[in-house]
């Protein structure tokens, strides 16, 4: 895959010859432009020829080929864009709601005992700002926005070097996703949570469907436009 970085007009981008076709291309096409031009010469300098090979208005055909194949890319390259972004964005609905019906089952899971109800508040705040902290994180693995500073909830009580590991993971959300599922298991164990595990099993389901939405998702931003195809819709339409 070619990276390249369209920039804010999208034009610069297009001269670029790593990883162009134009260079390849050229060995085919300038032979057949030299000849083209030997023969229009000859034929322009002897109208008995015109007349005889039948070129008839050669530049009008040029055209109308060359406009329909740039209207059939112009529009290809839209309806790529749209599906793209409608995937995006379905993609990150069903995360959305995937991980926040594992939260809401978390909380109704938690132990109704009065003497659990300051380690079930415990969870419950720790558990809340995971979540934030997961969809925080997540959000920044497919935004393409140079500021990424989306609301969070805070994070004093987080160890330190925890989140010093978290910020130079290179993958912060399955860190993140980790601890989370971490937090269930301990919870499970202490009794925090009380449900049956076959039900509970349900909300690491949950998890793990959101973490696969957003790795869909992540291929829109990471898989951009193949740089061929953007860069000959780019040069055609400066030429037109």
């Amino acid at each position: 895959m070619i990276h390249y970085d369209p920039g804010t007009w999208g034009i610069l981008f297009a001269f670029r010859i790593k990883g162009s076709v134009f260079p390849k291309s050229l060995v085919w096409a300038a032979p057949c432009s030299v000849t083209s031009v030997i023969l229009h010469i000859i034929i322009a300098d002897n109208p008995a020829i015109f007349h005889q090979v039948g070129a008839g208005d050669v530049g009008a055909s040029v055209l109308t080929g060359f406009t329909f194949i740039l209207g059939f890319l112009v529009v290809f390259r839209s309806q790529q864009a749209y599906s793209r972004w409608w995937e995006g964005g379905t993609l990150l609905q069903q995360l959305r709601g995937e991980w926040f019906n594992a939260y809401s089952c978390l909380l109704a899971f938690c132990n109704a005992s009065p003497e659990k109800s300051e380690e079930v508040l415990v969870f419950q705040h720790r558990l809340a700002r995971l979540c934030s902290l997961l969809y925080f994180t997540a959000i920044q693995q497919v935004s393409t926005m140079k500021e990424k500073n989306y609301e969070l909830l805070d994070l004093d009580d987080f160890d330190k070097d925890s989140m010093e590991y978290l910020l130079d993971a290179p993958d912060g959300c399955e860190i993140c996703l980790q601890w989370i599922q971490r937090l269930i298991s301990e919870a499970d164990e202490k009794k925090i949570l009380k449900v049956a595990p076959p039900i509970l099993s349900r909300v690491y389901n949950q998890l793990g469907n959101g973490i696969v939405n957003l790795n869909n998702a992540r291929k829109i931003t990471e898989f951009p436009i193949p740089f061929p195809l953007a860069q000959m819709i780019t040069f055609m339409l400066l030429f037109h």
